[in-house]
């Protein structure tokens, strides 16, 4: 399971664009992941610049 760490986020929008599951979504500013959607597939971790999406 992917989590974001909402202080890290930058709301640059590079894990949505990668996510081909549609699971992660902007709310408040801060990027989402819905972990009924989430495949686990880790490829948001990758392209996030500032490191804030991290498994739990």
């Amino acid at each position: 399971m992917y989590v974001v760490q909402e202080e890290e986020c930058i709301s640059c929008l590079a894990c949505e664009g990668e996510c081909q599951s549609g699971a992660i979504e902007m709310k408040n500013d801060v990027a989402y992941i819905n972990q009924e959607l989430c495949e686990d597939c880790g490829d948001c971790v990758e392209v996030c610049p500032t490191g804030a999406i991290i498994e739990k």
